[in-house]
């Protein structure tokens, strides 16, 4: 038997359930294992009797995904083989100050969610902006388009370098798919 433990925020066990038990049963049903959510603690034990590691490790990355704030018609990309997770942690540019914090995370979701969306549009990518964590789910090279954006805009790199930044990869997508399809 496998098991594996996590701790989840409070408020994201709800969302974790489902109004009634169906995103549960659904992580349960498409990765054979059994969940054991807690709403008190916020703990989630994930077991599987079956041989079956990447079952286990799937559900913990898509409840771990939920816990950052992402849906779970989002969270459930990962159960494709070529979608992940990362999870960069704001603290490391920021320390202990939650003004800080506070400013890099409207940095990174710009005026009106206005930076987010662009860094979604282009890439294909989720990003969701939750505590002390910005979440990315995506394929290999999304992520490395959205990691290299959200990392620029940590460091303080001005908005319209970080937009033209995106577009030049938006230009280079295009041609790849073009040259792709012919």
């Amino acid at each position: 038997m496998r098991i594996r433990h996590l701790r989840l925020p409070k408020d994201r066990i709800g969302v974790a359930i489902g109004s009634r038990g169906e995103i549960k049963e659904e992580i349960e049903h498409r990765t054979g294992t059994k969940l054991t959510l807690e709403s008190k603690t916020g703990e989630a034990v994930i077991k599987s009797d079956e041989e079956n590691p990447m079952g286990v490790l799937t559900a913990q990355d898509i409840l771990t995904a939920i816990g950052r704030g992402f849906s779970p018609s989002r969270a459930f990309r990962l159960f494709d083989d070529d979608v992940y997770l990362e999870i960069i942690d704001i603290t490391a540019y920021t320390g202990r100050s939650d003004k800080a914090r506070d400013r890099l995370k409207g940095r990174i979701i710009g005026e009106g969610g206005k930076t987010r969306r662009l860094i979604e549009e282009v890439t294909g990518a989720s990003l969701s902006v939750y505590g002390k964590t910005v979440a990315m789910i995506g394929t290999p090279e999304q992520l490395g388009v959205v990691r290299e954006a959200v990392h620029m805009l940590l460091r303080g790199i001005p908005h319209s370098a970080v937009y033209r930044f995106l577009e030049r990869k938006r230009r280079e997508i295009k041609k790849e798919v073009k040259l792709w399809r012919s």
